[in-house]
């Protein structure tokens, strides 16, 4: 109990410190809020004029009801390469060795990350919310099932964020995992349910789609806003929920232990 008491402090001086480095960078801050906007901006009004959704709305409104979701939960995906990126940063300056031979907690560095990353997600998350409505977008089934919404991106953050912890103390580069990050996360995008529908796509194609795990968070996140796009024919869109809770869930599990490991076998 004592360990974990010590652990949890070291975690949240660690927090502090992460938290502080952002608000000591205007640029980088600038650049986390800023793209969330920009996705939502032109993805809502350069797609949101001109398509449809299987079986519902067309065009305006309705197509940008159906893509905001989706912006959002790709927000919460692309996060992992400003994470792994910051923490690779502090490999390759030495700041990691550092703090591994100070009397703190092993994990306090890493969760000390982890935890300021979802504080920044949720800040990131108020201003995609606050953009959506000012494009059109709005939540249709009350103020707890949005909440609802909001805590299933959170977990698929926390998921993507040690994903990014990991591949920030494998590649130990900045540029390194940036060149990495694209590549990784683009296909999760491009094959999932963020820009159309499952339905519309070939059989083959709509089936990937459906068991992709960015898929199951965006089609869980629809139906808590009330916005269209939602079901299917398949066990994976008819248990949306239970995947988006399972894909973050089993990710961290498999991802948080490896970070930690490689976080140990660092300088040996």
């Amino acid at each position: 109990m004592r360990r974990l008491r010590m652990a949890t402090a070291d975690g949240w001086v660690m927090t502090r410190r992460n938290m502080a480095h952002l608000v000591r960078t205007p640029e980088e801050a600038a650049l986390y809020f800023t793209l969330p906007i920009m996705f939502v901006l032109v993805f809502g009004y350069v797609f949101g004029n001109g398509m449809s959704v299987a079986g519902g709305a067309d065009g305006g409104g309705g197509y940008r009801e159906f893509l905001l979701p989706g912006v959002f939960a790709m927000t919460m995906l692309y996060g992992m390469g400003a994470t792994g990126g910051q923490l690779a940063t502090d490999a390759s300056r030495g700041v990691v060795d550092r703090f591994r031979a100070m009397p703190v907690a092993r994990s306090a560095l890493l969760t000390g990350r982890a935890a300021a990353d979802l504080l920044r997600a949720l800040t990131e998350m108020t201003v995609l919310l606050v953009c959506g409505l000012l494009v059109g977008w709005e939540w249709h089934r009350g103020a707890g099932r949005a909440l609802l919404a909001v805590a299933l991106l959170m977990m698929l953050r926390v998921a993507v964020t040690w994903i990014g912890i990991y591949l920030g103390l494998v590649l130990g580069n900045a540029e390194t995992v940036g060149a990495v990050v694209f590549p990784l996360a683009f296909p999760f995008t491009a094959l999932s349910n963020v820009f159309m529908s499952p339905e519309l796509m070939p059989d083959w194609l709509g089936a990937v789609s459906e068991w992709n795990p960015l898929s199951a968070t965006v089609a869980a996140i629809r139906e808590l806003f009330g916005n269209p796009g939602v079901g299917g024919e398949s066990w994976a869109a008819d248990h949306a929920m239970l995947l988006a809770v399972a894909w973050p869930v089993a990710l961290t599990a498999l991802f948080a232990p490896l970070a930690l490991r490689r976080y140990q076998r660092l300088g040996r």
